[in-house]
């Protein structure tokens, strides 16, 4: 697959390891990139504030295990990820809300736009909560998630990933990733994640960790997002997948 192009009309990028809104392969970005210059809309208190005590809110006392929200065990490999959300000076911050959310171990969300022919597993949600703590840390247990197609050119298949959604302190402070795995060869064939240039790229790659891993139990996975500077997590702020 080639390089992801960036179209000279659309608006540019402040760090050039974030993908660019036109990535000609990737076909729907044709549609949806803009063509003139965004227009600046100040903010008001409502898009500047937020709820307090997200850990409260939205998560509650036991953390988030996406393999124990069912009555029954789901199938597939079970992964623990960990990690940390850092600013552009390596600190830690404190208090971020991170939505996940990922498809099964067969490739397949619980989705009515998904209807491709793999199964559902009635033991497996896919989706979740969890808050960094003082020191900037996260972690949840789920299932690696299985590849699938989606027909964006001949036999078109997107690797297996963890979609990530961060909320800081405002609800206009919401940033998305997503997240791969190390020894996933459909990543280098995948237009999605080739829009973000190299060595970029390989800042949504997680790292195998024998650390966290459990034994007889799940793999460990490291995975930081950086949230601006030189090491920035490349974001979705322009288009977002399936």
């Amino acid at each position: 697959m080639s390089a992801a192009r960036r179209d000279p009309v659309a608006y540019a990028r402040d760090d050039d390891g974030m993908p660019p809104s036109l990535v000609p392969d990737y076909r729907s970005t044709v549609d949806r990139s803009p063509r003139q210059p965004l227009i600046a809309i100040p903010p008001t208190l409502t898009e500047t504030t937020g709820p307090d005590q997200w850990d409260r809110l939205m998560v509650g006392p036991q953390g988030l295990d996406l393999t124990a929200q069912h009555k029954g065990v789901p199938q597939g490999q079970r992964i623990i990820v960990s990690g940390r959300v850092l600013d552009d000076r390596g600190r830690a911050v404190p208090n971020t809300v991170l939505e996940i959310w990922q498809a099964n171990a067969a490739g397949r969300y619980i989705h009515s736009a998904d209807s491709w022919d793999a199964p559902l597993d009635p033991n497996f949600t896919g989706a979740g909560r969890v808050v960094t703590d003082a020191d900037g840390r996260y972690s949840y247990v789920t299932i690696r998630p299985g590849a699938y197609p989606w027909g964006n050119h001949k036999n078109a298949w997107r690797p297996g990933h963890i979609h990530l959604s961060l909320l800081g302190p405002a609800f206009a402070t919401r940033l998305v990733t997503q997240m791969y795995f190390p020894d996933d060869p459909l990543i280098e064939i995948d237009p999605i994640a080739n829009a973000v240039p190299m060595p970029a790229r390989q800042r949504m790659v997680g790292r195998f960790d024998i650390k966290t891993t459990k034994p007889a139990w799940a793999l460990g996975y490291l995975f930081d997002v950086v949230l601006k500077g030189r090491d920035e997590t490349p974001f979705e702020d322009d288009h977002h997948d399936h």
